[in-house]
C-alpha cells in the first residue's frame, strides 16, 4: 500500500515549476506554492471543507528561490501530515515556519543557483563552444551543466524535505550546499580562464592586438556588469551577440 503523502511527491515537483506563475506583489509565489502543495492536501485531508481551508491558508504570502522551494515544499507536506494527525503546528505556527525556510533558502538558493552555477554553465558553455565552434555541443554542455542540477534538485528536494521536516537545512545538508557553492564559484573561475586563454591564442597562436584588447574590454565590462542588478549580465550578453550579429553582416555585405 502506497504512502498518501509519498505517493504524491512527483505531482508536488511538478508543479513547482509554476511556482511563480502567478507571481504577484501581494503574495508573490503564494499561490504558486499552494498549487504545488495541493495534492498532499488532496491526500491527507478527505474532508472537502478542511482541505479548502488549509488550501486557502498556503496562499499566503510567500517567497524563496525557485529551485529550492522544493525543500521547503517537503517540510510543509511532513508538517502537514502532522498536522491532520492532530500532532503539527496550527496555521500561524506554519507560517512561522514557511517564513523561515523562505528567507534561509532564497539566500542560500540564489548564490548557489544564480551566482555560482548559472556563471559556471555559462563559461563551460562557452568553451566547449570554442573547441567545437562547428557543433552545437557549446549549448548542450551549458543546458546539461544547469538543467541537470537545477532539475534534480526540484525533483529530488521534495523528498529531502519531507523527511528533515521543519530542520531540513540543519546539519550536513546546509553545509553541502555551503561546499558546493565553494566549489562551483572556484570551477567557473578556471574555466572562465581557460576559455579566455582559448579565445586569446586559439590552436597556440596568439591573436592580433586589436582582437586582446576587444575580449579584454569585453571581459571586464562582463565582469563588472554582473555586480550590477541593471542592466543585467543577460541583456549585456543579448545586446553583445546583437553588435556581433551586426559586425558580421557588416563584414559578410
Amino acid at each position: 500500500m502506497s504512502h498518501p503523502v509519498r505517493s504524491q511527491f512527483w505531482k508536488v515537483a511538478l508543479r513547482a515549476n509554476l511556482l511563480q506563475a502567478t507571481w504577484n506583489f501581494e503574495r508573490q509565489q503564494g499561490l504558486g506554492w499552494a498549487f504545488a502543495l495541493q495534492p498532499v492536501l488532496k491526500a491527507l485531508y478527505p474532508d472537502a471543507a478542511t482541505r479548502r481551508e488549509r488550501l486557502a491558508e498556503h496562499t499566503a504570502y510567500f517567497n524563496t528561490q525557485p529551485t529550492l522551494a522544493s525543500l521547503a515544499l517537503g517540510a510543509a507536506a511532513k508538517l502537514e501530515e502532522l498536522r491532520a494527525r492532530g500532532e503539527g503546528p496550527d496555521a500561524a505556527s506554519m507560517g512561522r515556519v514557511k517564513g523561515v525556510l523562505g528567507s534561509t533558502l532564497a539566500a542560500l538558493g540564489d548564490r548557489l543557483f544564480w551566482f555560482s552555477l548559472r556563471p559556471f554553465a555559462a563559461a563551460l558553455g562557452v568553451l566547449v563552444a570554442l573547441a567545437r565552434p562547428e557543433s552545437p555541443a557549446g549549448a548542450i554542455a551549458l543546458w546539461c551543466a544547469y538543467a541537470i542540477p537545477h532539475l534534480g534538485m526540484r525533483t529530488a528536494g521534495v523528498a529531502v524535505g519531507y523527511e528533515r521536516g521543519a530542520a531540513v537545512l540543519g546539519g550536513r545538508l546546509r553545509d553541502d550546499l555551503e561546499s558546493a557553492v565553494t566549489l562551483l564559484a572556484y570551477a567557473g573561475c578556471i574555466t572562465l580562464g581557460v576559455a579566455t586563454a582559448v579565445a586569446l591564442a586559439p590552436g597556440g597562436e596568439p591573436r592580433s592586438i586589436a582582437v586582446q584588447s576587444a575580449l579584454a574590454g569585453g571581459l571586464g565590462i562582463g565582469l563588472l556588469s554582473a555586480q550590477r542588478a541593471r542592466p543585467s549580465p543577460t541583456q549585456w550578453a543579448l545586446g553583445m551577440g546583437v553588435l556581433g550579429i551586426v559586425a558580421a553582416w557588416q563584414r559578410l555585405g
